[in-house]
């Protein structure tokens, strides 16, 4: 091993190493950290603000963020843009800068997302100490504000020295670049060390490929997965977001055009079949589709790829209400495998569903089951078509906007939410064309992460048209990276939907017996309440105002035509639109499981209780 050193500071060092390393999967190689996003502040900007400023765009592109918690959503857009095989690195300064890391870290790592954070921190010599911005903590000296950054980190390591670059950068690679642990990755910087010079081997900053691994399953598990699916006389299939990771969709349509099986989907798996596949039911829980609830009702057997089964998957332990009912879990990481006590099938979503083909060959469910689901599917388009339907000249209500949406997208545009009502209207309604275009943040539902995700997948894939949907709520929460879009020429697109307030929390409320309370947009009443005139804010000349073309949409027509030229622009766009607030979204096909007052001396509440509890006799562990 030669012994040729290199004198760097540990930024620079940090820098470097990072350009070289490569994952690759299937023969095909990719840039592992893509790039850096940064705000600096006076704890990194002598480290790797410097290195970032001399190793030059060649080596590290540097993009310009305006938040700390955005510039982790536009990595994390990015990565699962390109499947989890490029990831993007975000560095910021101590203090605030570093802990409004915390939100963005906590989506990645529950989305299963690689995102490496590179936050600065206190002196590791104690030089001067107490720092600006430094937490004192009167009997752990040791404790920064990053530590908040640990439970929400696949991997965290803080760099005291130097030298503890090597083994910390290397662990931190091989987080990112595995399948089954991937998420967030910390390692913390203290300042000090971040400008100190050191005497690196070359070997270090030499080119590195991490292989993206698929694991093949276990031979005994796979057989007795195969037994139980030639059992089952009503299986379904619950395709999750590791469909999408795996680049499995191609596998799972062979697999179900061999079957018959049908599929229902989550939130991060829609899109795995096509909406016009015969056996695409849609959304599944209690965001789903009645096609695929009231099939899920009456499986004897769940076939789950990819999923962590969330409460909204699950309709909080209510919908697998078949007695009977038996779970196999096609998840690449064992964890997820087991849940709902399922005969666990461990290995690659891809590698997996190829192996089920090959052990159900000849195996295909009974005509009358697929004749039933499919006339299930024909009832459900009607009520797509019946959300969507509207007049020219009407003021459009919500589902109406993503019917006019869908009218104008094409097969590889790109559609991005996370919170508020339109997740809900969108997994019961919309037609996902590609395995792309249907991106759903709702392991965490942020809000405030589309629209630098809509930045993140921009960058990914660039000449995409990707649309950002936002209510008024979650556009408060943060515009601030439209500037970023425009400073950088990415045409994001974004749908800006007025309501007046949270609808999707105020719906929730009232059902809940809350009484809508504390979720408008509206000035106080004469009794306290927030129950006056809407509030006159003009978010359109908002997002103008921060460099936006904007695009003013009354009516249905005009909503079309907005869209259609937001679509043909080079520059980013926001279409504004203020809704009909008139129900027209089909009601929820499943429970979910919010606690409601069990005593109260209001109505409302009384009576959420008694429906609460009609609800819960419902709930059943699955053994």
């Amino acid at each position: 091993m030669s012994t040729t050193t290199r004198r760097l500071t540990t930024a620079q060092a940090l820098v470097r190493f990072l350009s070289a390393q490569y994952s690759e999967r299937d023969g095909v190689r990719h840039r592992l950290i893509a790039g850096t996003w940064g705000i600096f502040g006076h704890g990194n900007v002598a480290g790797i603000g410097q290195a970032l400023l001399e190793a030059g765009e060649d080596t590290m592109p540097f993009h310009q963020g305006r938040n700390e918690q955005s510039m982790v959503h536009a990595a994390v857009g990015y990565a699962r843009q390109r499947s989890r095989l490029s990831a993007q690195a975000v560095t910021t300064s101590i203090g605030p800068g570093a802990t409004n890391l915390v939100t963005g870290a906590a989506l990645a790592t529950i989305n299963r997302l690689p995102v490496l954070l590179l936050p600065g921190d206190y002196f590791a010599t104690r030089s001067a100490d107490p720092l600006l911005q430094q937490l004192e903590h009167p009997v752990e000296a040791d404790v920064s504000v990053n530590d908040t950054l640990r439970p929400v980190s696949r991997y965290f390591d803080r760099i005291t020295r130097p030298e503890m670059l090597i083994p910390a950068a290397l662990n931190a690679m091989r987080v990112l670049a595995d399948p089954a642990d991937t998420g967030a990755v910390t390692l913390a910087l203290p300042q000090d060390v971040q400008a100190e010079a050191y005497d690196w081997p070359e070997e270090f900053f030499a080119e590195r490929v991490w292989r993206v691994r698929r694991p093949a399953p276990d031979p005994l598990e796979l057989a007795e997965a195969v037994r139980v699916i030639r059992a089952a006389g009503r299986p379904l299939i619950v395709a999750g977001g590791g469909v999408h990771h795996s680049e499995a969709e191609a596998a799972l349509k062979a697999l179900v055009d061999a079957t018959g099986i049908p599929v229902a989907s989550t939130q991060a798996g829609k899109g795995s079949l096509r909406h016009d596949h015969p056996a695409d039911l849609g959304g599944i829980g209690h965001t789903g589709t009645a096609v695929s609830d009231d099939i899920a009702r009456t499986a004897d057997l769940i076939v789950g790829v990819g999923t962590r089964y969330t409460d909204f998957t699950t309709a909080s332990n209510t919908l697998f209400q078949q007695p009977g009912v038996r779970f196999v879990n096609l998840n690449i990481t064992a964890f997820d495998a087991h849940k709902l006590a399922a005969r666990p099938l461990v290995a690659d979503a891809r590698t997996g569903l190829e192996a089920l083909t090959e052990g159900l060959s000849g195996h295909r469910v009974d005509a009358a089951y697929e004749a039933e689901y499919r006339a299930g599917k024909a009832r459900w388009e009607e009520v797509v078509e019946a959300a969507y339907r509207a007049e020219d000249s009407a003021v459009p209500t919500q589902t109406q906007v993503l019917g006019a949406l869908d009218a104008v997208v094409g097969d590889d545009d790109v559609v991005i939410n996370a919170a508020g009502s339109l997740p809900g209207d969108l997994h019961k309604l919309w037609r996902a064309r590609g395995p792309r275009q249907y991106h759903l943040e709702y392991g965490y539902s942020c809000m405030g992460y589309e629209i630098p995700a809509g930045i993140g997948v921009q960058q990914a894939a660039p000449g995409t048209p990707v649309w950002s949907l936002v209510g008024d709520g979650t556009y408060l929460m943060m515009p601030t990276e439209i500037v970023t879009a425009v400073q950088e020429g990415l045409p994001v697109n974004l749908v800006l939907i007025q309501n007046h307030g949270y609808a999707s929390i105020g719906g929730l409320s009232e059902e809940v017996g809350g009484e809508r309370f504390g979720t408008a947009y509206r000035y106080r009443a004469a009794d306290g309440t927030f129950s006056g005139a809407p509030l006159p804010v003009d978010l359109a000349a908002n997002a103008a105002s921060l460099g936006m073309d904007v695009i003013r949409a009354k009516t249905v027509r005009e909503l079309r035509d907005a869209l259609a030229a937001a679509r043909a622009s080079d520059r980013p766009t926001c279409v504004y639109v203020e809704t009909d607030p008139t129900p027209t979204a089909p009601p929820a096909e499943a429970w979910w499981d919010v606690p409601v007052a069990e005593v109260s001396s209001r109505d409302a509440a009384s009576s959420a209780r008694a429906r609460y509890d009609g609800h819960v006799a419902d709930r059943r562990r699955h053994l």
